[in-house]
């Protein structure tokens, strides 16, 4: 006999839990290198649940905004799949792990960025997002951004500043991967401050959830049913970020959670269950990997309880939480 579902007042109570046991962690620290996100209040921590269904599950400071920085990647590489399909992009961009940090300056064999969840992929990546001008570019990244946070998003202007005032490391990425042809030379500077702009837009945990159920969900936003991402994209987006999603946690990350996932120094954690539900967490005391500690932990155990691994006995694909949500 499989075993039983819970229902969905047993999703909240566990949520709930949770989030008691996690909230009180003080390992970790505030993201300080690029000095806005300093400003961050290390005991804010909240979770969310989105089902392709629509259903919303929320504990703590799930509506508290952040900056997105790299969870922001994901997205990108998902909007320049769906635009320019998949050879396209693999002509700039490579799909495996570094072994390397996450802003190394280092390229493949082929002389491409080694994936798009890098700094120096995710800055050629948003090479994809054309336009006229930057004012164009900029509007048709929020409007993407928004579609799958079924809201109007808005940039952290002060956190943008501080971003282009440090990025003198992701300046050199920027001429590195021009060097070998796989930025345009005339906009580069333009696109860096594009990929800049892209890690400040401000979103919150539950927005975070909404983006992973419209990933989860083919592409289609479950709240405002919006045609977000093609769907042949999906998958793509989703085996980069099971390899290569967590910084240099990807490995334990898969093993001991087992889903894709996309985190980022602001302190969120971008989750998807494919064909069943995203989650969103939010806290952002960061591991010496630049992972929030207490997403980790509260991952670690909805994947444990509600059996979402990929490999887990109880998980039977898109009819897991048909009971449930």
């Amino acid at each position: 006999m499989p075993p039983s579902r819970p229902d969905g007042s047993v999703i909240q109570e566990l949520l709930e839990v949770v989030h008691d046991r996690h909230r009180h962690i003080d390992d970790g620290e505030v993201a300080s290198y690029i000095p806005a996100l300093q400003r961050a209040n290390p005991d804010h921590f909240g979770i969310c649940i989105v089902s392709t269904r629509g259903d919303v599950f929320e504990v703590g400071d799930s509506q508290v905004e952040f900056t997105i920085q790299s969870c922001s990647k994901a997205l990108v590489y998902a909007h320049a799949l769906s635009v320019h399909g998949r050879a396209k992009v693999l002509e700039r961009v490579g799909i495996e792990p570094s072994g390397d940090a996450f802003n190394s300056i280092a390229l493949d064999s082929s002389n491409r960025a080694f994936n798009p969840m890098v700094n120096a992929g995710a800055i050629t990546t948003a090479g994809f997002i054309e336009g006229a001008d930057f004012a164009e570019r900029r509007a048709k990244l929020l409007r993407c951004f928004s579609a799958a946070a079924g809201r109007e998003l808005t940039v952290d202007e002060t956190v943008y500043a501080s971003e282009a005032e440090t990025g003198h490391r992701n300046r050199a990425l920027a001429w590195l991967v021009t060097n070998f042809d796989r930025m345009d030379p005339a906009t580069n500077m333009q696109t860096l401050d594009l990929y800049f702009l892209q890690c400040s837009v401000r979103v919150t945990a539950r927005d975070l959830a909404v983006m992973g159920a419209t990933l989860a969900n083919l592409g289609i936003n479950p709240l405002t049913k919006e045609n977000v991402f093609e769907m042949a994209s999906v998958q793509d987006v989703l085996s980069v970020m099971s390899t290569c999603g967590m910084y240099d946690y990807a490995g334990e990350w898969m093993f001991r959670v087992g889903i894709p996932a996309k985190s980022g120094v602001g302190g969120g954690i971008l989750g998807v269950v494919n064909r069943q539900l995203g989650i969103g967490t939010y806290s952002p005391r960061l591991d010496a990997r630049g992972n929030s500690v207490r997403g980790i932990k509260a991952y670690c155990d909805l994947a444990d309880d509600l059996g979402l691994h990929a490999f887990n006995f109880m998980n039977s694909g898109s009819h897991f939480l048909k009971h449930v949500i």
